[in-house]
């Protein structure tokens, strides 16, 4: 019986090439990208699951709030964890990790290399964390004081052959810290929310006070612990510990994070990198599933569309004998065959396709990651399934038909088929027209964020980084030598690079009537030079800049931002007192009041912000150069002179501060990018199935064309007749997309602190899209029909 199926399946598919090639290509198309999509989602959720203790493992965070200032961070304090752990017995083992942990070079004989991100841990961290070794004891490996293990890409650059690196002797930063290599591990795997290519020991006597939020924590819990019962507790905890530290009124919460949900669900500050978004993981699921459901949908609209040149054969095979399950598996065997070579075709576009993707979405996809055996097993699975989802309503439908009504050619109840393909066509464009609505909004907010005014002119500015301390003594002669070129117009020493989003903060206390507020504001800390303001167009709204040429200017003054003087209402904040608290209590006079400007990203507000000079030279750590526009390459030509000069250790990496901003947007972008990818698909598969049923509605009205236009009927009025009952579909379809593009993208929008408004017009422009699109792929069978010979037309059978 199956034999006879796969015959007539066969016969039917060639003999019906060009129903067979639209269906074919829809198939192809949408099995491509849901298989595409489908690596992107399993690759989101499969972050941190490579450890062998995740599902027991929790990264301490906390969440603070008191008068006049908040914090809500990744990071905890450094005894929080050893507290945690002998106050809990639930708690196993706890260790800790600091970012900072090593220098921009990293030495090995005559060797050096810059080392990437090197972290300071805990010693028992890899009895905590799975991370293959390939030589040396992970319980042991950071049990030494100055113990370090390498990463095999790491230890291949110092050493050639990674396992030579074992207990050899790296230096870092010119011979200033030497660490003895006790391990050579695998590279860190991509999906994990922290990445690493060292891991330093971190010394015993590393300490900080409870409010000092500097550090990472993890937990291992026993199997089946309770983490909320040890966060409802954090309220008691903070009493015995921190308080003390962080003084009255503070209304505290510390917070247990699976290590599974942290990528997808955290986006606390102080992230130790750039965290995916579970919401977006759920779109693209669905999109994957309804750029599917619309090739599948195109199947089963041309199928039934076309059961009346099949309904004769379903009477014939009924008459002699086969009943209305042998009919039906005919059909869905048929379904089957097209989805399965659909698949074999899927499989090799979507070879082909993911370098592309993978240059979009900044991922290392392949279709093969998982291991052939078991990706075959599964796409013959999925693919299967799709066939039976394609081709059940049709093959039900068809098995149907009555004997006798089929051998006269007659469907039966063909109305309530023609309304069901009707609503399946709907729902392609309704899906089509979110599609473009979402791609729409989404570059507009690009496009406004990229050009939004940051309060200071990001054009042409770039920044370096001197990592030798000392030759942060010499950054006066630096900035003397640079400024000898007409290329560059102005130079200025800071604290921090901007646009990274790794700005620190104090709790600062305004001096209202001559005393100072109970409560704290917690406000961003940045130390510049006085030529900061100048170098970045900073605009001064009260008082002055700095002026170094007065006495001890350095200890005693501050700028302030709009924004803290409106947080701290300050009426007339020149000559106000200010404290705050570094490693002790310190103040200094408001003499300035800057525009409000970004330092972060658009997803941030404009937070307070104090501005003041470095006290001390290993402050003056980043140069920001403003070029000469017209003179871009020569002033950067000279810039690598100079540092060459000054410099003969660490090579010069520059960043340029609209690239640095460029970077926070990524994941948006990426997001951007791939929505109108598959936007374009989404329609593309669409049109291919209106594209069949335009031409098979044409085919069955040749008569009735040819009858119009001997009567008269002009080609306008014929072509509008066929595309009407289309453009109605898509018109209802608009009605229905509209509402729910809207209400999304005022979801997505509310991730961004800035962000354009949604106006009537980005919707309209989605349908009116939708209509050309219609209008294109049916007019062109509209109109071909239409411009027919009349003739030819009332002589076909």
């Amino acid at each position: 019986m199956f034999r006879n199926h796969l015959k007539i399946a066969l016969r039917h598919l060639w003999k019906h090439r060009t129903y067979t090639g639209i269906n074919l290509a829809g198939l192809v198309i949408g099995l491509a990208a849901c298989w595409i999509i489908l690596l992107h989602v399993g690759d989101e959720l499969s972050y941190d699951r490579f450890h062998e203790k995740g599902e027991n493992i929790y990264r301490v965070v906390n969440a603070a709030s008191w008068e006049g200032g908040e914090l809500n961070v990744a990071s905890s304090s450094v005894p929080q964890g050893p507290a945690l752990q002998n106050n809990f017995p639930e708690v196993l083992a706890q260790t800790r990790i600091v970012p900072e942990g090593g220098g921009s070079l990293l030495s090995a004989g005559d060797k050096s290399v810059e080392p990437g991100e090197a972290l300071l841990a805990d010693s028992n961290v890899f009895q905590v964390f799975t991370f293959p070794f390939i030589a040396g004891d992970p319980a042991t490996a950071l049990k030494a004081p100055n113990a370090i293990v390498l990463t095999k890409s790491l230890a291949a650059k110092l050493f050639g052959d990674p396992a030579a690196a074992l207990g050899k002797n790296v230096t870092w930063n010119g011979d200033k810290d030497v660490d003895l290599v006790t391990g050579v591990m695998e590279d860190v795997p991509h999906n994990t929310h922290f990445h690493f290519t060292a891991l330093r020991t971190l010394p015993k006597d590393f300490s900080s006070k409870w409010d000092n939020f500097s550090i990472y924590t993890y937990l291992l819990l026993q199997p089946g612990a309770d983490a909320e019962k040890i966060s409802n507790k954090s309220q008691a905890f903070y009493e015995q510990y921190m308080k003390g530290d962080m003084g009255e009124g503070v209304t505290f919460k510390m917070s247990l994070q699976p290590l599974r949900d942290i990528h997808l669900n955290s986006h606390l500050n102080y992230e130790l990198g750039t965290n995916g978004n579970k919401r977006s993981v759920y779109i693209f699921a669905t999109v994957a599933i309804l750029i599917l459901l619309i090739a599948c949908i195109n199947y089963m609209n041309i199928s039934t569309a076309r059961s009346s040149v099949r309904v004769k054969e379903v009477g014939v095979r009924k008459t002699l004998g086969s009943v209305q399950g042998q009919v039906a598996g005919m059909f869905l065997v048929e379904s089957i065959i097209l989805t399965l070579l659909a698949a074999l075709l899927a499989a090799i576009v979507t070879t082909l396709a993911l370098p592309v993707f993978n240059k979009i979405a900044g991922k290392s996809l392949s279709l093969w990651q998982y291991g052939i055996g078991y990706t075959l097993l599964l796409l013959l699975v999925f693919s299967v399934a799709a066939g039976f989802l394609a081709g059940s309503y049709p093959a039900i439908f068809m098995s149907r038909f009555k004997t006798i009504n089929a051998l006269k050619g007659k469907q039966g109840n063909s109305t309530g088929n023609a309304a069901f393909r009707k609503v399946l066509v709907s729902f392609q464009f309704v899906v089509a027209i979110i599609l473009i609505a979402v791609s729409i909004v989404t570059w507009l907010q690009m496009e406004y964020v990229n050009k939004k005014d940051l309060g200071f002119a990001k054009d042409q500015i770039l920044s370096f980084h001197l990592n030798d301390m000392r030759l942060r003594e010499r950054v006066s002669a630096i900035k003397a030598e640079l400024k000898k070129s007409p290329y560059i117009e102005s130079v200025s020493a800071a604290s921090n690079p901007i646009g990274n989003n790794n700005i620190g903060a104090n709790g600062f206390k305004a001096e209202k009537d001559g005393k100072f507020e109970h409560g704290s504001l917690i406000t961003q800390s940045y130390y510049a030079d006085a030529d900061f303001a100048p170098v970045m167009g900073l605009k001064l709204v009260a008082g002055r800049n700095f002026d170094p040429a007065i006495p001890g200017e350095k200890y005693t003054t501050m700028l302030v931002n709009e924004t803290m003087v409106k947080e701290m209402g300050l009426k007339d904040p020149i000559g106000k007192r200010v404290q705050y608290e570094a490693d002790t209590i310190r103040e200094r006079r408001i003499i300035g009041v800057v525009k409000d400007f970004h330092i972060y990203s658009l997803q941030h507000k404009i937070a307070p912000m104090a501005i003041m000079l470095p006290a001390f030279t290993a402050m003056e750590d980043n140069l920001f150069v403003r070029l000469n526009k017209a003179h871009i390459p020569e002033g950067l030509q000279h810039l690598e002179k100079v540092y060459a000069q000054f410099e003969k250790t660490y090579p010069l990496e520059v960043h340029f501060l609209d690239e640095n901003f460029s970077r926070q947007y990524f994941a948006e972008r990426t997001q951007s990018k791939v929505f109108l990818l598959f936007t374009l698909l989404a329609i593309f598969i669409a049109c291919l199935g209106l594209f069949g049923l335009a031409a098979f509605t044409a085919e069955q009205r040749t008569k009735e064309i040819g009858i119009r236009k001997v009567l008269g009927a002009s080609v306008a009025s014929i072509t509008g007749m066929l595309s009407r009952d289309f453009l109605k579909l898509v018109m209802i379809a608009a009605v229905m997309a509209i509402p729910i593009a809207w209400w999304s993208m005022q979801v997505w929008l509310k991730d961004f602190a800035y962000r354009i408004s949604l106006s009537w017009w980005m919707f309209a422009a989605a349908g009116l899209l939708a209509v050309v699109i219609t209008l294109a792929t049916v007019g062109y069978h509209a109109m071909r029909a239409a411009l027919a010979n009349p003739a030819r037309s009332l002589r076909a059978d």
